[in-house]
């Protein structure tokens, strides 16, 4: 019996005009292709498998010029089972429509590429007594993917299906019951739909931006004025695609950030954020972009010292600090909304985890102003 035919998927960049980088072919394909490690890329180029300007890429350290038009093929990933598993939860509200979760940081949300187990999606599943979901990532006659659910997708879950197969070819995020997401890291409150049309209630309201979503962050330096709104368009940063930037207007997703500041700590801070618009890593962005990165977050530069000495004292305080909380101090801390069937106003609040406490205990008591 001869093997089936692997299916493949081509992805396509061109490097902007703008481009002075002179990255390697493998660093910069590497910041752009999802959940891609620098070893598979340079693999890939070694097989022929990536064309710079029509041609095979002669090495992974070929330096990429602006304009380069570069090709990728890629495999396409097999179909993925989501089983359920046991996974404790704590849920705050639960009825035969939705129900509201406190996610706690580490936890992915829902399956993807590289997150195969151990997601919220998985502990939902056990959690309601759903069976397991079978995703066929290859596409069926028409190109379409879709969920193998051998009958009412809703009643054999205990979730709503509307999200649950990929949203374009290649894609291996299964979101079954999911509204919106939290970042792996990023600890709080989410709400999930259990059948479509609590899904479909649930989604107009945060397309229609009703929904009351108030985050707390520990920042770096203290944001002036200490209360006010940030305003940009949101993109995928030109240089890592694996992370987001404040682009041009027009050039992005229009996304909106109000923000007040409780409680001011001297190097530090204690704020709160409203989200008006949901775009991806929307305020990890938009602190930044106001030069106040939320404390430890490795990928939007808070894992450092930014404000005050980085020496003696000082350095070896903040370094425990970064030991204590070695992600984004961001939690969802309130969430509001109508219920999608009866009507009643929602509202729902989750107290700070042990982690994010702790460092704000040692930055109260540790008088920064005078080191």
């Amino acid at each position: 019996m001869t093997e089936p035919e692997k299916q493949t998927t081509l992805l396509t960049f061109t490097v902007p005009d703008g481009y002075r980088e002179r990255e390697r072919l493998d660093v910069y394909l590497t910041g752009f292709i999802q959940n891609a490690t620098r070893a598979k890329v340079q693999k890939g180029i070694k097989e022929g498998l990536v064309r710079v300007n029509g041609g095979v890429a002669s090495r992974p350290s070929q330096p990429i010029q602006p304009g380069d038009e570069i090709v990728c093929t890629l495999l396409k990933a097999p179909p993925m089972d989501i089983l359920p598993e046991e996974i404790p939860l704590d849920i705050r509200f639960e009825d035969d429509h939705l129900l509201v979760v406190n996610k706690p940081a580490g936890m992915v949300v829902h399956p993807a590429y590289g997150h195969r187990s151990g997601t919220l999606v998985h502990a939902l599943l056990h959690h309601v007594g759903g069976g397991p979901i079978l995703v066929d990532t290859s596409g069926d006659a028409d190109g379409e993917s879709g969920v193998d659910d051998d009958g009412d997708a809703d009643e054999e879950t205990g979730l709503s299906t509307i999200n649950a197969a990929p949203r374009f070819e290649g894609d291996m995020a299964l979101r079954p019951g999911i509204i919106h997401r939290l970042d792996k890291d990023t600890s709080g409150l989410l709400v999930v739909a259990k059948h479509d049309l609590a899904h479909v209630g649930l989604s107009r309201q945060f397309a229609q931006r009703s929904t009351r979503r108030y985050y707390l962050a520990i920042l770096w330096g203290l944001p002036e004025p200490s209360k006010g709104t940030i305003r940009t368009d949101l993109a995928r940063d030109i240089r890592d695609r694996r992370k987001m930037a404040a682009v041009a207007e027009g050039k992005g997703k229009h996304a909106v950030t109000h923000y007040e500041v409780l409680e001011p700590f001297g190097y530090t801070s204690l704020a709160r954020f409203r989200l008006e618009t949901g775009r991806t890593h929307q305020i990890r962005v938009h602190a930044q972009y106001i030069g106040h990165s939320i404390f430890g977050d490795p990928v939007y530069d808070g894992d450092r010292v930014r404000f005050g000495r980085d020496e003696g004292q000082r350095k070896t305080f903040y370094r425990n600090l970064f030991e204590a909380l070695p992600r984004q101090a961001l939690h969802a801390a309130s969430l509001g909304f109508r219920h999608p069937v009866t009507g009643e106003e929602l509202d729902f609040e989750a107290e700070l985890p042990p982690d994010m406490e702790h460092v704000l205990d040692r930055l109260r008591s540790f008088d920064l102003v005078r080191q």
